[in-house]
């Protein structure tokens, strides 16, 4: 079954068959997007994402104004969120990562979802977001950091030395929100505070030299986890922004 046939079964459509990862079924309010398997951890996909607006190559989506609409339509409207597994595949972009994505297949199975909204990003969730939290592994080796391929999701390959040089320029206050744990614990919480990884390890694609003051950034644990809640992981700038609505 193709997947145009499988939405059109579900009394579902869309503007434009080979774009839109999004649908609806007016007479159901019922909308159904597609969820890379790529932006899926656990029951938690990304399904939307400001970012999205533009491509890589800087052309503006086609799709993303008709998700955004259906997103409106389910915080808006009271529609009933529903998606599908989408298999991602690469074939289509360059040495550098640029091009469209590909559909390699999908499963035809539809779960009912609850939205929520993280900054500019939207989520498809059964109710509570993943509680992985990310692993930090000391290294005495230079600043180099792993292929991604290499690297097991939330596990990260860092030098001691970078994790001193970030924190002797940043501080120890979280980049964040602002916690500093020496002035709310103490001389227990003295010179305490976890070191971020900037750029996601699924984004670099071979071995290459750190820089811990550009590419690494002090969080505390509580903002460390809650950008790690999420796949792909959220921005500093993001999740201040969504403290900042708050």
């Amino acid at each position: 079954m193709s997947r145009k046939k499988f939405i059109e079964s579900q009394g579902a459509t869309c503007r434009n068959w080979t774009w839109s990862w999004s649908f609806i079924n007016e007479e159901k309010k019922v909308i159904i997007f597609g969820a890379w398997d790529t932006n899926t951890d656990g029951d938690t996909s990304l399904i939307l994402s400001d970012t999205w607006q533009v491509s890589g190559r800087g052309r503006k989506q086609p799709a993303y104004e008709q998700s955004r609409e259906h997103i409106r339509l389910i915080e808006e409207e009271g529609y009933e969120l529903q998606t599908f597994p989408l298999i991602y595949s690469d074939a289509n972009k360059d040495e550098e990562g640029i091009g469209p994505a590909k559909i390699e297949g999908f499963v035809p199975e539809l779960s009912k979802k609850l939205l929520k909204k993280v900054g500019g990003k939207w989520y498809a969730s059964d109710g509570e977001m993943s509680n992985q939290l990310p692993e930090e592994v000391g290294s005495p080796e230079e600043y180099v950091e792993g292929a991604s391929k290499t690297v097991s999701v939330n596990t990260y390959e860092r030098s001691a030395d970078a994790r001193a040089k970030c924190i002797a320029h940043h501080g120890y206050s979280c980049a964040v929100c602002g916690f500093n744990f020496e002035q709310v614990y103490g001389a227990i919480g003295e010179k305490y505070i976890h070191v971020h990884h900037i750029i996601p390890l699924a984004e670099i694609r071979k071995e290459y030299v750190l820089n811990p003051i550009k590419d690494l950034v002090p969080v505390c644990a509580n903002c460390h986890g809650i950008i790690h809640r999420t796949r792909p992981a959220l921005t500093v700038e993001q999740l201040k922004e969504h403290l900042s609505n708050k």
